[in-house]
């Protein structure tokens, strides 16, 4: 926990009082345990004044973003330890990947930071001179969720910054403490206005879409929100980079090494507790192993600790808010009362707080809502196909297209299926990309607009000026 229980907004460089809080939940307890700021029009106004007076400074110089990104960076990992566990507490994770996912922003910071552009010459020659230059947009609104707030809020906030942008961040009302935390520790690190973080609930997020000053949002979430924002954010010709929902298939071939891909395969599910957007969430296995995957994931999934993020030796935490909780429960329902099968799991825990059983639902098949519905749940649906050409079909039926993973011994095979599947990433042999910074994350269909990371995520927080000249 934090020195303070009192939380600010971060605005132009400086905390900014408001007139209300709001509670946030400890997800192991289903309690309240702190309050944030419930930030208004005017602390947005002012954060986005900020955001704009900052930016003709900001964008000019590249190698004192360079320098102050790093810095930034240094002073998050410092505090990783002081950091983690308040973002257990209003999270849910264990300690340890709370550590990781504190540590991550750092990364993310130096990474960018670190980043080598190319330039760009067309020509420069008898006929003349061409360059295409790679300018920033402005200030950038960036809009994140509650699964994985740091490492998706840096996500946005390190390429635009080292493109020349500034911020304004808004995080998840379910999760805002660490991030507002954040904020404080980097005031006087980070120019001011450069990066300014208000939380809040009541539209606050729809007000900060919608600001004409505001040049990109870059919004990661639920799809029917992600279709909300795109929308107003195309009122005004806004960039936008929208990393919407999943659901994600997995396709497992007859000739795998059920032991060594059982494990690998529940963490592809179950990281997080299954509150990961790429997250494997239907599990398409060829008869031949079917019986045998079932039973080998089934039996790892029973050894797996879920309890409170901060006791020792939990592996898995609670869902992070009840409404997911509320969904999970009633997913999982329906598709027994359908005929798939509980071989581990199936019901919530008998405590308090938000915990539902690791799950693997055996004779699940397309049709039932856990199967065509992203759950985001510690939920394995484990679906039987015959041949490639049936797994292509139904692992493509979905409207979602973010990830999949292909697992066959035969590399080639696997790399000619994962050619067919229509999604923006394909693991062989194991599920989920997107930690490599240097590869783009984004969707296919309705999983979103854009990408994000490497050089093309630092593409998409800037706009291309040609400039041509006759020869010297």
């Amino acid at each position: 926990m934090v020195d303070s229980d009192v939380y600010t907004p971060t605005v132009g460089g400086r905390g900014v009082e408001t007139d209300e809080t709001f509670d946030v939940v400890d997800p192991s307890r289903g309690e309240p345990f702190a309050q944030a700021p419930e930030a208004g029009i005017p602390q947005l106004d002012e954060a986005v004044r900020s955001a704009v007076g900052a930016f003709s400074t900001w964008r000019r110089d590249e190698a004192a973003r360079v320098t102050a990104m790093r810095a930034a960076a240094d002073v998050i990992e410092a505090n990783v330890d002081t950091l983690a566990p308040l973002l257990t507490r209003e999270q849910g994770m264990p300690l340890a990947a709370a550590r990781a996912e504190v540590a991550s922003g750092a990364h993310c910071l130096r990474w960018a930071a670190g980043l080598e552009v190319p330039r760009e010459l067309v020509r420069d020659d008898g006929s003349g001179y061409a360059e295409v230059f790679r300018r920033p947009l402005g200030p950038v609104a960036a809009i994140t969720p509650w699964n994985y707030p740091v490492t998706l809020s840096f996500w946005k906030i390190a390429p635009a910054l080292r493109a020349g942008n500034t911020v304004v961040l808004k995080p998840s009302p379910f999760t805002p403490l660490t991030l507002l935390e954040i904020g404080r520790l980097l005031r006087g690190i980070l120019p001011d206005g450069v990066l300014n973080v208000v939380s809040g609930t009541n539209g606050l997020g729809e007000a900060l879409v919608a600001h004409p000053a505001i040049r990109k949002v870059s919004f990661t979430g639920a799809t029917a929100t992600g279709r909300e924002v795109g929308a107003a954010a195309a009122h005004d010709l806004k960039r936008m980079t929208l990393e919407l929902g999943g659901n994600d298939p997995a396709i497992v071939f007859d000739d795998v090494d059920v032991a060594a891909s059982a494990p690998l395969l529940f963490w592809s599910s179950f990281t997080n507790s299954g509150q990961v957007c790429l997250a494997a969430k239907r599990v398409y296995v060829q008869g031949g192993v079917y019986d045998e995957v079932v039973e080998a994931v089934s039996e790892y999934a029973r050894t797996v600790v879920m309890g409170d993020g901060l006791e020792e030796g939990t592996q898995l935490g609670p869902l992070t808010t009840r409404s997911q909780f509320d969904r999970v429960s009633e997913l999982v329902d329906e598709a027994l009362a359908r005929g798939a099968r509980a071989a581990a799991g199936g019901a919530p825990l008998e405590r308090p707080g938000h915990f539902f059983a690791p799950t693997v639902l055996a004779d699940a098949d397309d049709g039932m809502r856990v199967v065509d519905e992203e759950q985001f749940g510690p939920v394995m649906p484990i679906v039987r196909f015959s041949d490639a050409d049936e797994a292509i079909a139904r692992a493509n039926s979905s409207e979602f297209g973010l990830t999949a993973s292909v697992w066959s011994a035969d590399r080639d095979r696997a790399l000619a299926v994962a050619a067919e599947l229509e999604c923006g990433q394909v693991g062989i042999g194991m599920h989920g990309l997107a930690l490599q910074p240097d590869l783009p994350f984004g969707g296919f269909k309705a999983s979103g607009v854009g990408v994000e990371n490497g050089l093309w995520g630092y593409y998409e927080y800037t706009q291309t000026q040609a400039i041509a000249a006759p020869p010297a």
